[in-house]
């Protein structure tokens, strides 16, 4: 189709980072290759999963059986130090998936993700060593999950500082970039239809997960529309419905994913025909 070299950034997002799963879904079904990959948070592990060799469809297994009953083996809490969650569980349900010591030179399509230095706010990008201590860094949340020491820097959730990372891929050596932005804007969102939801599961109040998340995302609205300045094109699947924990609804997101990827297919074509 063309021999530019495609990146793909996926955003953080939480649970509605599942809808990468759909984009990536309609990717390969249009015969849009991917040859480099950037993600952050969500996006990290959605990429690095894809980057292993791990297909759309494996994908979309693992998500559909995300329920919280499945979740709480994961969920190793600590004494409050740097987070309520240790990591250690998630680690291995992620070495468990590519492999005990996995380095980023081993992945089928290069990959990077993006952390946080939380001691001086500046970006760490990790492309180097064991994928999962790139991938671990760049999900730990603020506040629940403990943050990742790595040369000598305490890095948590690259959401802080690059929430879509096309940019990376400039640096990677894309030619054109495809960014996956997953975060709702927040200040156009359907909050009657959020509440209407809330009622029907029964809950009265966020959580706390849906705090901090929410926390994160209203410091970053601002850098998001930034981040995708970066992209040729940038794909938002409709998302605004499903709330940062809603790990139920893997379903919904990866059709939202999909949905959103078909409509930007046209657009992406004729860029890449160019």
């Amino acid at each position: 189709m063309s021999d530019k070299k495609i990146g793909l950034a996926l955003g953080s997002g939480a649970a509605r980072g599942i809808a990468h799963i759909g984009v990536l879904q309609v990717l390969e079904k249009e015969g849009i290759p991917v040859d480099m990959i950037a993600g952050t948070s969500a996006g990290a592990v959605v990429g690095a999963l894809y980057a292993r060799g791990l297909t759309p469809g494996r994908l979309k297994t693992l998500a559909t059986e995300l329920r919280w009953l499945r979740l709480a083996p994961l969920v190793d809490l600590v004494l409050p130090r740097t987070g309520l969650i240790g990591g250690k569980k998630i680690e291995d349900w992620f070495k468990s998936l590519i492999g005990n010591r996995v380095s980023f030179s081993e992945l089928n399509i290069p990959f990077a993700c993006v952390a946080t230095d939380i001691m001086t706010g500046e970006e760490v990008v990790v492309d180097e060593g064991l994928v999962i201590d790139g991938v671990r860094a760049s999900i730990s949340i603020p506040g629940i999950f403990t943050v990742v020491k790595r040369d000598d820097r305490y890095l948590v959730d690259g959401g802080l500082v690059n929430p879509v990372p096309a940019s990376i891929l400039k640096k990677m050596g894309a030619d054109y970039i495809i960014a996956v932005n997953v975060l709702p804007d927040i200040t156009k969102r359907d909050r009657g239809h959020w509440i209407d939801q809330n009622k029907t599961r029964g809950s009265k109040e966020p959580n706390v997960f849906h705090i901090l998340m929410q926390s994160v995302y209203i410091g970053t609205h601002s850098l998001t529309k930034s981040c995708l300045k970066n992209a040729d094109i940038a794909i938002k699947p409709r998302v605004a419905h499903i709330g940062p924990a809603d790990f139920q609804l893997a379903e919904d997101c990866i059709i939202q994913g999909k949905l959103a990827a078909q409509e930007a297919i046209p657009k992406i074509k004729k860029h890449l025909s160019a």
